[in-house]
């Protein structure tokens, strides 16, 4: 009974928390026993909790060949990982609920409500349903497309069994995959595969919130309620900034990899131009969370280097599958900025004011986040001395914004560096939601008339 009371008391931060720690510790427990490991294979406790942590937070980084050291078990197990961690431990709860014809409580309606930060507690049953369409209708588009390159390469059974893995681990950016080392590479001038990874990574990086906008304005269109032209003038706010920021880092992106290594003959400089132009808009994409990869990391040049880096930290958008510290974050700081330049009061967007605790959510969570970067760069580099900093920094971005990519230092990591990983994949998982969530129900529950006298400082 004590027990009881005390997991009611848990605010919605502190649910999200523990119940990805437990799901990370009872996968990797399953993945420790020896029937997940393939025949002659040996798994330590180390790369086990690795794997279910990467695969809960969706990252993609791995210590073992996924395709070649896993049995069908231990597949089958990651599957259901990756899609526990891409829909998410509130909207699996909530399924599991509807499912079994039970109510949902007020309280647990109101966890709903701010994990996901919506603005009302009305209608949760069916945002849980339409994320749930979302996700299986989306996965299993892609599984089709998928389908199209792999079941003629692998065979019927082969080949769907890789359609639905790749789609899974694509749509909820794990960026797992059962193809082997290279990844993607062996694809990097195949359209299908290429456009159906990039396509699935937009869309799951979107957030569902976009979707059911865009999907109301495509509606009218069909109507006559609404002109083609007046689809992005009539999408709320939040859909505005996230199409715009996605739009200039998906293109941005391409554009500058494309010049960057053009000629660059480690990694795309002998590709055909269209090769190279997909090859640039997949890196561009991928970075932003995903974890597959086309062309090795560390064959890229020193300016796509610094360039991945920064859209790694960046990542997706809220609501969605994505990490990072959130395309919505940069948008409002960046705003921000511009306000405080132009000597306005208020951060203004598309004729809308920014409300002041957003504006605090995003420097939280992005302070938070070059934090986390900041020390567990330092840690991995005092727990692995030989390895090259440009790669250590690499990795640690890659697991704090869940990206998954690496320049070959994963499978190289010590006891000690596999750790250091996990943990920060950890927190860069539950990091933007847990900090968000909290720093925005403590500042709508404080009250707006309570200051502390001020005093000046000097600044700059």
């Amino acid at each position: 009974m004590q027990l009881n009371d005390r997991l009611h008391k848990l605010n919605t931060a502190q649910i999200i928390t523990f119940g990805f720690a437990g799901v990370i510790i009872l996968g990797g427990l399953l993945l420790w026993l020896p029937f997940c490991a393939a025949p002659g294979n040996h798994t330590s406790f180390s790369d086990a909790m690795f794997t279910a942590t990467t695969c809960v937070c969706v990252t993609g980084l791995v210590t073992v060949v996924t395709a070649s050291h896993w049995s069908m078990a231990g597949r089958v197990i990651i599957l259901l990982l990756i899609q526990i961690g891409g829909v998410g431990l509130i909207s699996l709860g909530s399924i599991i609920f509807i499912s079994l014809r039970k109510k949902i409580s007020l309280r647990n309606r109101r966890i709903i409500q701010e994990s996901y930060n919506l603005d009302r507690m009305s209608g949760m049953v069916v945002v849980v349903k339409r994320v749930l369409l979302c996700v299986l209708g989306a996965e299993g588009i892609g599984t089709v497309c998928y389908a199209f390159r792999f079941v003629p390469q692998f065979g019927v059974v082969r080949g769907v069994g890789q359609s639905v893995f790749t789609a899974v681990s694509a749509f909820c950016n794990a960026g797992i995959d059962l193809l082997g080392e290279e990844s993607l590479a062996p694809y990097v001038s195949d359209p299908v595969v290429n456009f159906t990874t990039m396509g699935l990574i937009i869309m799951s990086g979107l957030g569902f919130v976009v979707w059911w906008d865009l999907w109301d304005k495509i509606k009218k269109v069909f109507r006559r309620k609404l002109s083609v032209g007046r689809i992005y003038r009539s999408l709320r706010l939040h859909s505005k900034i996230v199409v715009t920021m996605t739009a200039i880092l998906v293109i941005g992106g391409t554009v500058l990899i494309f010049l960057f290594d053009f000629h660059n003959p480690d990694s795309m400089g002998g590709y055909s131009t269209g090769t190279k132009l997909m090859a640039s808009m997949f890196q561009a994409v991928t970075t932003r969370t995903a974890g597959f990869f086309t062309i090795s990391q560390e064959r890229f040049s020193n300016a796509t280097y610094l360039l991945c880096l920064l859209l790694m930290i960046i990542g997706g958008s809220p609501m969605g599958t994505a990490g990072g510290i959130k395309t919505t974050t940069i948008a409002v700081l960046a705003m921000s900025l511009l306000a405080n330049l132009r000597g306005k009061n208020d951060v203004e967007a598309h004729n809308r004011r920014i409300r002041e605790s957003y504006l605090r959510s995003a420097i939280v969570v992005a302070g938070m986040g070059l934090f986390t970067v900041f020390v567990m760069s330092i840690l991995l580099c005092a727990a692995m001395p030989e390895a090259p900093v440009a790669d250590v920094i690499y990795e640690i971005i890659s697991a704090a914004a869940t990206v998954g990519l690496s320049r070959g230092l994963t499978p190289q990591l010590s006891t000690a560096g596999k750790w250091i990983v996990i943990i920060t994949m950890y927190l860069g998982r539950i990091g933007p939601l847990t900090l968000g969530t909290a720093v925005t129900v403590r500042a709508q529950k404080r009250s707006p008339n309570a200051h502390l006298a001020e005093e000046d400082i000097m600044i700059g």
